[in-house]
């Protein structure tokens, strides 16, 4: 732990005053030991490196000075969430052969000091605009889908909303890699999608 995850003096008012807002991806060591920091620190699921393919991005006032106000990461899908297949119209067959064109948003956050108005759905559309180039260039796969997970016990996933994401319904509340179905009902989560492409839902249908 270092000083870089200390609480800062609050920045509040409305996105515009701080604008341009900046998403870089985490590409060095410096980046992701501020990530994991930050990350570990202030985030209720606190860090993990996720296993598998995964993205960060650190967000960026630009205004009154340039200064991290955010984190995002993207990952592996969940496995089997019934709400998203059922909204894609996968079969069996198919999910398994185009899973890996969905991505995760696993980790989302605006540092607890920093209250704009705004800025988390600001930065959503920022970091969905530039996240299926930046996949493909990594892995050579092109995203099709983004979903996320939202703990309605602790937030009602409104900038998702005002970002466009589509609200699909609860999760069983398994956990998104429970594929023995042991944690059934355990905490239920909302789901939210964004196509990346047009006709996301068709293409990942068809595989």
């Amino acid at each position: 732990m270092t000083g870089a995850g200390d609480a800062r003096e609050g920045v509040v008012g409305e996105v515009g005053e701080f604008g341009p807002i900046v998403v870089e991806a985490v590409t060095n060591g410096e980046q992701r030991l501020l990530f994991r920091e930050l990350v570990g620190r202030h985030h209720y699921l606190g860090h993990a490196v996720p296993f598998g393919a995964h993205l960060r991005y650190l967000v960026y006032a630009s205004q009154p000075e340039r200064a991290v106000v955010g984190c995002a990461q993207f990952s592996s899908p969940a496995w089997r969430m019934a709400v998203r297949d059922l909204w894609i119209g996968w079969d069996e067959p198919t999910r398994r052969r185009t899973l890996q064109r969905v991505v995760n948003n696993s980790r989302f956050l605006i540092l607890p000091w920093v209250r704009v108005k705004n800025l988390a759905s600001t930065v959503l559309s920022l970091v969905t605009r530039r996240l299926g180039g930046d996949w493909a260039e990594r892995y050579a796969v092109e995203p099709l889908l983004a979903e996320t997970l939202v703990d309605p016990s602790r937030y009602t996933g409104n900038c998702y909303r005002a970002a466009n994401w589509v609200g699909l319904g609860q999760t069983a509340g398994r956990g998104r890699m429970d594929r023995e179905h042991a944690r059934a009902g355990a905490a239920p989560k909302l789901v939210f999608v964004y196509p990346l492409v047009r006709d996301a839902a068709r293409r990942l249908r068809e595989g």
